[in-house]
């Protein structure tokens, strides 16, 4: 019967998707044709209204803690770990401010939520050596606009045991070409309410965000990478496991 129930509920939440992405599409395809950084402005009230609507009717109410992290006028790289698609309608939206993420090209050419999905995104088409170094240019942008940055430095979603996969250098490198600081982000549940290894099956439950202090970066060069990169990794994993 569990079995069953969480195919049941992965239909219904899907539609439940579909159908409130459906009301939203016209504004966010209004809005995504606006010169950035105003675009990235007025995206981000307008995914947090909808998600923060339909979080809440399929039973995955968002509990963020540490929001006073960020300093009014200042933007970061936030850093999160990656346990679920779950995890993309919860970071960007609930980040305190405008935003955007670096996505996968594949998902943008789906139709009507491709729209959506490419207008608060960075696009990298992996596979190319000129898009990964064109998405890099495209963050930094971001950045220097005063947009927040959210990575997720795992790279792929944690299919392993280990609480937090080994990370990737291209955030912290990012973080310190740019001299902003890191926001750690710890999100919790994703991976039980859709886990990767069960196909067109969920289960409602909630979810929390937490956001660590901000790690600064003035100063650091390429050259600090390697310890920022294991202060930051050693600092998620121990809150992770704290509080999970």
């Amino acid at each position: 019967m569990k079995k069953i129930a969480g195919h049941i509920y992965f239909i219904l939440g899907m539609l439940l998707f579909v159908a409130t992405m459906l009301i939203v599409f016209i504004p966010i395809w209004i809005i995504s044709l606006l010169p950035e950084p105003k675009r990235a402005r007025a995206l981000h009230p307008v995914f947090r209204l909808w998600m923060g609507i339909f979080m809440p009717l399929v039973g995955c109410p968002i509990r963020t803690k540490g929001e006073e992290h960020f300093a009014e006028g200042e933007n970061y790289v936030v850093v999160t770990n990656h346990n679920s698609l779950v995890d993309i309608p919860v970071s960007s939206p609930w980040i305190p401010g405008p935003n955007k993420t670096l996505a996968k090209i594949e998902m943008s050419r789906i139709p009507v939520f491709g729209v959506i999905y490419k207008a608060g995104s960075v696009l990298v088409d992996r596979s190319k050596k000129d898009s990964r170094a064109k998405s890099f240019a495209d963050m930094r942008e971001v950045l220097d606009m005063g947009t927040h940055l959210c990575l997720y430095p795992e790279g792929t979603r944690n299919k392993t045991s280990e609480p937090i996969q080994s990370f990737k250098d291209g955030a912290f490198v990012m973080a310190v070409n740019a001299q902003k600081p890191i926001i750690p982000g710890l999100i919790f549940n994703t991976g039980r309410i859709l886990p990767h290894n069960k196909k067109a099956w969920a289960r409602p439950l909630p979810i929390r965000f937490h956001f660590l202090e901000p790690i600064p970066t003035k100063g650091l060069t390429t050259d600090d990478v390697p310890e920022l990169k294991k202060k930051v990794h050693k600092l998620m994993t121990d809150y992770y496991l704290a509080n999970k």
